[in-house]
């Protein structure tokens, strides 16, 4: 983060949206505390309509999916920071791809 970021005024609460096609697993890894943590350190500045493309893990398989997640909402200022609320809601949305380890969606084998 540059020194413009740290004096940007920080947000009370930020609301992410992620594909209601997002599957079980990924809702359970998303909607965790840990993850908010992950969004707390890692956001910094946002705005409305922004989206950033954020891994999730799938566990013992050794790899990752990509979810779109957007800003949705911004009150207070544009940098999130360690006291940030993070709330997350579903959007109306189909994903484009799926696990690459598990799925049609990975790469075509050699």
């Amino acid at each position: 983060m540059s020194d413009t970021d740290t004096a940007a005024p920080t947000a009370e609460r930020v609301v992410l949206s992620y594909p209601s096609a997002l599957s079980d697993w990924g809702r359970d890894q998303v909607e965790s505390d840990r993850y908010r943590g992950y969004f707390r350190r890692t956001l910094g500045r946002v705005s409305v309509g922004e989206i950033r493309e954020e891994f999730v893990d799938v566990g013992c398989c050794g790899d990752s999916l990509d979810v779109p997640f957007r800003i949705e909402q911004v009150d207070g200022g544009e940098r999130v920071g360690s006291e940030t609320e993070i709330e997350l809601v579903e959007r109306d949305e189909s994903m484009e791809g799926g696990w690459l380890v598990q799925s049609a969606a990975g790469p075509d084998p050699i």
